[in-house]
């Protein structure tokens, strides 16, 4: 109401200065008869505005009043109320309804209950290790036993954190690998030669055995802090390190998977010595590995650990393929089969 009543005093002020300027030579008579118009008609706008606001509030007050939950009759439909229904849900594609389940790495794992016997008879080589004979496989080695003292003088005996930050590194470098290697299967309009998926899979899986440790030991702000820090400057420094030289990449997983076999190793250590609980298994840890019901911390460590020895093998593997020149898996397994595979 006031912004109105000041464009109003504006437009008499405009139209009085004009009438003044439009007739310079009148009389004092005059002008005292031009100032009262002026005033008349600034007056006349502020009540007829006034009278504006004055119907719109009694007709808003007139529409509040028959939304009173006293007045108002509420009619329903002759069946009932509609049930609600969510169009988020309602427009969501059907394939994205059934929820995507991560695969164990093993092909076996579902094929029955994996008791602790069952896991403890899986032959993992625990002190299974490559000598390096290259250079750059000798970089590969200190640069991961580098990285563990400090892990070994931060952590200590405290291996559920420990493993946390184990998973949050070792999950980086299969989805770097996948990416790195899709993006040059498209440039080079070419099949990979079926590592993405592998890598993929392998990146999953290590995100699952973080998903796991993360149900058993709960880290507090400052060590996620400090995992989330770590993690970041290992990403951009193995992204780098993959893009320059991917068998150096896949020479220094390897590595990295063997400490991760000694650790969990270790870990088993502790529990069996009553050093760490052993508690009862997360249900995420039950459902994935199809572990037995009765499962407990102890079993869910030697299925991570099983994991960990596939991915040890899986990159040296990948790291000798590159080197001898035979990236492609189909080479060999078209010569192992009788039919060819499809190449993706």
């Amino acid at each position: 109401m006031a912004t109105l009543t000041a464009l109003s005093r504006h437009h008499a002020q405009v139209l009085f200065r004009c009438a003044m300027r439009q007739s310079p030579v009148l009389s004092p008579y005059s002008r005292i008869q031009a100032r009262a118009f002026g005033i008349k008609t600034t007056l006349k706008v502020q009540e007829h505005i006034s009278n504006m606001i004055k119907k719109d509030k009694e007709k808003a007050k007139a529409q509040d009043s028959t939304h009173d939950p006293k007045e108002r009759k509420i009619e329903l439909p002759p069946n009932g109320p509609e049930p609600f229904t969510d169009t988020m849900f309602s427009t969501m594609p059907a394939e994205l309804r059934v929820p995507h389940f991560p695969e164990p790495m093993r092909s076996d794992t579902m094929d029955h209950k994996w008791k602790t016997s069952d896991l403890e008879s899986l032959d993992i080589g625990e002190t299974k290790h490559r000598i390096p004979d290259l250079i750059s496989d000798k970089f590969a080695l200190w640069a991961v036993k580098s990285a563990r003292k400090p892990t070994d003088i931060f952590f200590r005996n405290k291996y559920l954190h420990r493993s946390v930050m184990l998973e949050v590194v070792a999950a980086v470098p299969g989805m770097v690998g996948a990416v790195i290697r899709h993006i040059k299967s498209l440039q080079g309009m070419r099949h990979d030669g079926g590592w993405i998926g592998h890598l993929l899979h392998e990146a999953e899986n290590e995100r699952m055995h973080l998903m796991t440790w993360m149900e058993v030991g709960k880290p507090v702000l400052w060590e996620r802090a400090l995992i989330a820090t770590v993690q970041t400057g290992f990403f951009a420094v193995f992204s780098l390190l993959y893009m320059v030289s991917p068998r150096t990449a896949h020479r220094v997983v390897g590595y990295l998977e063997e400490e991760a076999v000694t650790s969990y190793t270790h870990f088993i250590k502790e529990i069996d010595a009553g050093r760490i609980e052993n508690v009862k298994a997360p249900a995420i840890a039950v459902a994935y590995w199809n572990l037995d019901e009765s499962a407990t911390l102890r079993d869910v460590v030697l299925a991570v650990r099983a994991d960990e020895a596939l991915h040890r093998d899986t990159n040296h593997h990948f790291s000798d393929r590159i080197r001898v020149g035979r990236e492609s898996l189909y080479e060999d397994l078209d010569h192992a089969d009788d039919k060819p595979h499809i190449k993706y």
